[in-house]
């Protein structure tokens, strides 16, 4: 039963309850093939091609701040559906963009907003079709919508992963405070590249922090996982940041709960470990890949550190505490 909206405040995975309760009786349609609960929505679109769905927002003081290059928060605000898309093993359709404009908007902001966008659509094959403006007595703020593309039968759920499975993160985490939520480019050749030559049991992208997202793939799959802390692989700039003193965070909390990395996590049979592995350096050899833990029976997430093996706590990005 999904949880009742009720007046009070949320638990730590307030926003996932907020969605459960919001979507647990949407209405589909018969060319629904998956509505709400992972990466992107499925709908049936021709004999050979399923449809991606996927919307987005951004809002300015919480995604990103009026200081920062607005051609990279045009990256970021169409980098981050691409990563949904990848998390799905998809690739790039079309995009329709809405803004919300304060009375007091800047033209040549907007301006480079749209040209960091354009950048982004170009270089991943997208077509930007149109979409929609309004004035906001708020602040700046942006939804995206994106189509991608699947063969049928073939997107890669959240819902799949298998007990004993290896998991598996692409790139390093941490470090989203210095700036790598707006610098990154979303694993879409990857993810293709894995579906291909792999068979990845479950996948999603990490845009809530380590914790809160494998939290959510294993209650999908209704299964858990144990972390191995010696094994992940944590950012230099979560590294940089405890040691000049600019954050109190331990380099190791950073990589599991800073949020906004944007690399992939998956889980595949153990046996197929070590060839991943192999394949993946030739493949991609300036991106780092990692197994991280494995998936166990039992619904709880721990993590194995020098301290042994105990309960990993809730901690995630949470959109809905940010302010």
């Amino acid at each position: 039963m999904a949880p009742a909206l009720d007046g009070n405040p949320l638990t730590m995975n307030r926003e996932v309850e907020l969605i459960e309760a919001l979507t647990c009786d949407l209405p589909h349609r018969p060319d629904t093939v998956l509505g709400s609960g992972d990466d992107c929505a499925i709908v049936k679109s021709s004999p050979d091609r399923d449809l991606l769905l996927k919307t987005d927002a951004m809002v300015e003081g919480i995604h990103f701040t009026a200081q920062e290059d607005p051609v990279k928060v045009g990256h970021k605000a169409i980098n981050r559906l691409l990563s949904d898309v990848a998390a799905m093993g998809g690739e790039a359709g079309s995009v329709l963009v809405t803004i919300g404009l304060p009375r007091d908007f800047q033209m040549d902001w907007l301006q480079s907003f749209y040209k960091g966008m354009k950048e982004v659509a170009l270089r991943h094959h997208l077509a930007l079709v149109g979409g929609e403006t309004t004035h906001t007595s708020g602040p700046f703020f942006c939804s995206i919508a994106m189509t991608g593309l699947v063969s049928p039968g073939k997107a890669v759920l959240r819902s799949g992963a298998r007990v004993r499975d290896a998991i598996f993160v692409s790139g390093t985490l941490g470090g989203s405070l210095a700036g790598k939520h707006l610098d990154f480019d979303p694993r879409l050749k990857e993810s293709q590249w894995l579906t291909k030559h792999f068979e990845i049991h479950a996948m999603m992208d990490l845009s809530d922090g380590l914790a809160s997202d494998l939290r959510q793939l294993c209650h999908a799959s209704q299964v858990g996982a144990e972390i191995w802390a010696d094994y992940l692989p944590v950012s230099r700039d979560a590294r940089l940041r405890a040691r000049s003193g600019k954050t109190s965070k331990p380099p190791l909390a950073a990589a599991l709960s800073d949020g906004e990395d944007f690399e992939l996590l998956w889980t595949l049979d153990r046996s197929q470990a070590v060839a991943l592995k192999d394949a993946w350096k030739e493949a991609f050899p300036d991106t780092p890949l990692s197994c991280i833990g494995k998936v166990i029976e039992q619904p709880e997430i721990y993590l194995k550190d020098d301290q042994g093996l105990r309960i990993l706590p809730h901690h995630g990005y949470d959109h809905l505490q940010q302010s």
